[in-house]
Parts: C-alpha cells; sequence; structure tokens
C-alpha cells in the first residue's frame, strides 16, 4: 500500500496486513457454507486416496521375494519383481556379466553432469572438455574394444544406459546444430534464410516417430554402404536434427527479444560478426529463452522411449521384457510404477537444474 503526504512531497511505504495461519484457513477454506463443504469434500477425497496407495505400496506389498510364488494372495504390490527383474529393467541386452560397464557408463554421466552444475567450468572450452572426456569414457565403457574389454556392439546396448546415451548424444549433437539453424534464419544472407527455414519448418512438420523410421529403414537404401553407420547412428542423427529445428526457434525467439540497439552500440566499438554474436547476442538469447530450452530437453528425454519402436531396448522396452514372462506378467503395474520413477529423477533433476540457472542468470537483470 502507498500512501502521499500532501503536505510534504513524501512517499510512504506500508506494509501489507499480515494475516496468521488461521486466519489464513479460515479466510480461503471455510468462508462460508459452500467453501467449508468443498474444502472437506477435497481432504477427505485426498485422504482416501492417500490411504489407498499407501496400502497398496507399502503397508500390504511384497518386497524381495525371489520368485512370484511369494506375491500370491497379496492385496498390495509385488516389488518382488523389481528385485528380481531388476538388471533386465536396467541393462536390457547387455550382457549379464558386463552389466559392471553399463552401470559405471551411467555413473560417468552422472559426475559430468555434476561438474556441468560448477559455475567455475561454465566457459566454452572447459564444458567442451568435461563433456567430451566424458563422452568418450561412457562410449568405451558400453562398446568396448580397448583396455581389454570384450566389444559389445550397439544393438545389444539396452536399459537405462542406452536411454543416457541417446539423450546425452541429440543434445551434444543438436545443441551446436541449433545454434547454427538460429544463426542462418536470422542471416542477411537470403539463400541461407531461405534454406535454413525451410529445413527447420519442414522437420517440424514431420511427426519425430517417421523421422526415425526413416533414418534406420529407407536411409540405408539411398547410401552406399560405407556411409550408412550402424542403425544407432542413424537414428540418433535423424533425432539430433529434430532436437536442433525445435531448439532453434527457442534460441531464435531469445534473440529477438534483445534491442537492436545492443547489436548498434557493439558495431560502434568495432566488433565484428561473431564477436558480436558469441558474446552479447547468443548469452542474452540464452537467458531470454532459457525455460523454454530447458523444456524442450525435458521433452526430449521422455521422446527417448520412441527409439523402441524402431527396434531398440531402452528402460521402457527394457521393463517390458521385465514382466513379459508368464511368471511376472500380473504385475506390471509394479514395473511401469518404477520406471515412470526413473523418469521423474531424471526429468525433476532437469526442471530443478534449469530453475538454478534461471536465477544464477537473472542476476544484474531484475
Amino acid at each position: 500500500m502507498t500512501i502521499i503526504n500532501l503536505q510534504t512531497p513524501q512517499v510512504v511505504e506500508l506494509a501489507p496486513p499480515s494475516v496468521s495461519l488461521a486466519g489464513w484457513i479460515r479466510i480461503n477454506l471455510f468462508n462460508g457454507v459452500l467453501s467449508t463443504v468443498t474444502t472437506i469434500a477435497g481432504l477427505s477425497f485426498f485422504a482416501w486416496i492417500i490411504y489407498a496407495v499407501g496400502s497398496w505400496a507399502f503397508v500390504n506389498s511384497v518386497w524381495t521375494s525371489p520368485t512370484a510364488e511369494g506375491c500370491q494372495g497379496i492385496t498390495g504390490a509385488c516389488w518382488s519383481v523389481i528385485y528380481a527383474r531388476s538388471r533386465i529393467i536396467l541393462f536390457g541386452l547387455y550382457p549379464y556379466e558386463e552389466h559392471w560397464r553399463s552401470a559405471t557408463a551411467c555413473g560417468v554421466i552422472v559426475l559430468v553432469v555434476f561438474l556441468s552444475c560448477i559455475p567455475a567450468l561454465w566457459t566454452l572450452l572447459r564444458l567442451s572438455l568435461v563433456w567430451g572426456i566424458g563422452a568418450i569414457v561412457f562410449y568405451g565403457l558400453m562398446r568396448g574394444g580397448v583396455l581389454g574389454l570384450s566389444v559389445v556392439p550397439t544393438d545389444r546396448w539396452g536399459g537405462l544406459s542406452l536411454t543416457v546415451y541417446i539423450f546425452v548424444s541429440v543434445c551434444l549433437i543438436g545443441m551446436p546444430g541449433s545454434i547454427v539453424l538460429a544463426l542462418a534464419r536470422q542471416s542477411r544472407l537470403p539463400v541461407v534464410r531461405k534454406m535454413s527455414t525451410i529445413l527447420i519448418d519442414w522437420i517440424r512438420a514431420l511427426p519425430l516417430l517417421a523421422i526415425l523410421f526413416s533414418a534406420a529403414l529407407i536411409i540405408p537404401f539411398a547410401l552406399p554402404e560405407w556411409l550408412q553407420g550402424d542403425k544407432l547412428t542413424r537414428v540418433i542423427a535423424a533425432f539430433a536434427l529434430f532436437f536442433a529445428c525445435y531448439q532453434a526457434e527457442n534460441i531464435r525467439a531469445g534473440m529477438q527479444i534483445i534491442p537492436a540497439g545492443q547489436d548498434e552500440a557493439a558495431k560502434s566499438l568495432g566488433l565484428n560478426y561473431w564477436q558480436r554474436t558469441s558474446r552479447i547476442i547468443l548469452p542474452q538469447a540464452f537467458r531470454n529463452s532459457l525455460p523454454a530450452m530447458i523444456n524442450q530437453f525435458v521433452m526430449t528425454f521422455k521422446d527417448t522411449s520412441v527409439i523402441t519402436i524402431v527396434g531398440f531396448f531402452d528402460v521402457l522396452a527394457s521393463a517390458q521384457a521385465a514382466f513379459g514372462t508368464a511368471e511376472w506378467a500380473p504385475y506390471y503395474i509394479e514395473v511401469y510404477v518404477f520406471v515412470g520413477f526413473i523418469y521423474f529423477v531424471f526429468i525433476f533433476s532437469l526442471s530443478r537444474y534449469g530453475v538454478y540457472l534461471e536465477k544464477r542468470m537473472r542476476v544484474g537483470h531484475e
């Protein structure tokens, strides 16, 4: 509340009146008969849901039975399917005796993500080194053929490690591509601008599944054998192009918010195009479009489940294989809950990191 003193030119700011917790509850939840009835009904409904889910998931559940026989006759969840089939869910078709390599590779990616959160490493060179080394170590552990590790072809990869590999590869390839496409669409050269516009609009008009199908099944007929690569490489390249086209529009939106006067001021200081773009335009574009960019990362992680359609065993396909036997078939809900929890952990972490970046980049720009 603002009060202006008419006798003296002084503005007095008064703090809004404070309301106690009991007062807030009475005003917002029990303000009248209809409000009271609605509040009681809503609280009762949520209490019933919590009781029912808690009884199913914890009170009446079985956790560590090695066989499905231990779950017969129970009224709760049979988490034993996770206990007994966790290796299939997490590692898919990867050789059983080499599961430690897949787990270590995922740990390497987690370490790289943790290092990327340290502000001291937020330079292009340092982040490139961290992610480059992490990607090489990850691929070396998964593929093998070095340091005495046996070779595991990509068609034997599966589970959580394959999901992480596809997500990280798509982001590492797609982010530079998105920057190039965003700058090309803003180019003053008509040919470059038109070609990038056509490419972006064409890719965005197609469903991801059609693009992945084309990369996995159709492209091999159009290219010589030495250019085809393996199926996983083609799928990742197509997925990265899809990601780059969507992310390019987010970056371009962030660039359009920047006042034109900043670019003109940079020109007056004698900065060339690349200096203006790398030091002035792109940093502000990233800050302006950060929420949309983080949302695209989240959507990309969820979209990795689509690769099961083209014959890869990601964590979702591996989960389906986990309850694909007659013994564990009745307990598919528990498996899907477990996989949903895995997706939630990754996506929630991405979202919170996005919030952290927003707070860091908002400093001095309030």
